[in-house]
């Protein structure tokens, strides 16, 4: 008489000489129905912590409001408001979400219509009514236009008095989302404003693997192709370095995304991987199994790129958040604030001089990691800690 015995269905079976089964008892009596494994993790952000953090938010005031220079669709120098507001969150991010994205710490699950036009009240109340401002971008961690996330009278509001303050509308969008209802209401509104489209990478595995965008390729074309029937503008959001990408690949896949979107998109914004807590980004970077990119590598994926961009008429801007910091993208230390410094001038000049006069002792360890990562194909590179003691950090609690 023999016995089998395996964990995996809880099960121990012993047999008869016949081979047949003498006995089956459980090893472990169940007294709940088996879960799936993704009801087993708590997600950090429904964590009490998270919801009770959200929930302090005011639903009645912006998340923040800026100005900063930029570029008028003329080509004309301009000041613009940045408005970003709390409202209920990303419907992808409500299935899913994108392994990056962190916006979903600053929602709140109960903003009604009222919260959402007192919090534009205040953003201009904030700005005396976008005194001395061309541009406006509205971002609300989300689709702009998506009526579960944002009540439609809210968004007519915001189209409409834009409009009638001639400002330059920025607003965001998933490709899955331009419809061509929405747009067309959209264009009748606020007629020829910009529509940005977070396409992170133009590449449908990295789509997937990477950043788990909830669309492909396929879908941003038909997107930018709905947008030009409604005359309105095109923006691509690019992602420099996703997760579980190495810094020679994400070099190489950034110039060639920039130079095939660039022939789409009126612009082009890429977007350097910054850590923002609580995502998929945090925990590897916390497990010391992903840096944020070089800002080495940003200047020299925007050389590569720049005469393909100039060609097509379209315009790259590139603005590293936290930017020097050990969060964002960084070198050294200590040509850090010189080197964004540079690339925050060329989003706004266009001009590739501004990199001209750029040097520091940290090229040659960047350039060293990047020719690493095209010989040595490891998925998570094969760069070290730019910043402190790396012995110091294993040991650290």
């Amino acid at each position: 008489m023999d016995q089998f015995l395996t964990t995996r269905f809880f099960t121990y079976v012993q047999y008869k000489e016949d081979r047949r089964p003498l006995m089956v008892a459980p090893l472990m009596e169940r007294t709940t129905p088996p879960k799936r494994l993704h009801e087993l993790i708590k997600a950090p952000e429904n964590l009490p912590s998270s919801i009770e953090r959200r929930e302090s938010w005011d639903a009645t005031k912006p998340a923040t409001v800026y100005l900063t220079p930029e570029v008028l669709p003329d080509g004309t120098p301009c000041t613009a408001a940045t408005v970003i507001l709390r409202t209920k969150g990303c419907t992808w991010w409500w299935k899913s979400g994108c392994t990056f994205c962190g916006y979903f710490n600053d929602v709140r699950d109960d903003v009604t219509a009222e919260d959402m036009l007192s919090q534009w009240s205040d953003a201009k109340r904030m700005t005396n009514d976008f005194e001395g401002c061309k541009m406006v971008k509205v971002y609300t961690s989300g689709t702009f236009f998506e009526d579960r996330e944002n009540p439609i009278d809210w968004q007519e509001t915001v189209l409409r008095e834009t409009y009638e303050m001639n400002l330059h509308l920025i607003i965001e969008a998933q490709a899955h989302l331009c419809k061509d209802d929405k747009l067309s209401w959209v264009s009748s509104i606020h007629p020829g404003c910009t529509v940005a489209i977070g396409l992170e990478a133009y590449d449908d595995a990295v789509l997937r693997f990477h950043v788990n965008k909830g669309f492909n390729l396929k879908t941003w074309h038909a997107a930018v192709e709905r947008l030009r029937k409604y005359k309105l503008r095109v923006k691509t959001y690019l992602m420099f370095k996703p997760p579980f990408m190495s810094e020679g690949d994400a070099l190489s896949h950034s110039v060639r995304w920039i130079q095939e979107v660039s022939q789409l998109s009126d612009e082009v914004s890429i977007n350097p991987m910054n850590i923002q807590k609580k995502t998929i980004v945090d925990r590897i970077h916390r497990n010391r199994e992903y840096r944020p990119p070089w800002l080495w590598s940003l200047v020299k994926m925007i050389q590569e790129s720049h005469n393909a961009v100039k060609e097509s008429s379209c315009r790259v801007i590139v603005h590293p958040t936290a930017g020097g910091k050990i969060r964002g993208a960084h070198n050294c230390g200590k040509c850090d604030k010189e080197v964004v410094a540079a690339i925050e001038r060329y989003s706004v000049s266009s001009e590739i001089d501004e990199f001209s006069d750029l040097s520091c002792e940290c090229q040659s360890v960047w350039l060293d990691e990047i020719n690493s990562d095209i010989l040595t194909p490891a998925q998570f590179g094969t760069g070290i800690s730019r910043r402190g003691s790396p012995l110091r950090s294993m040991l650290a609690p």
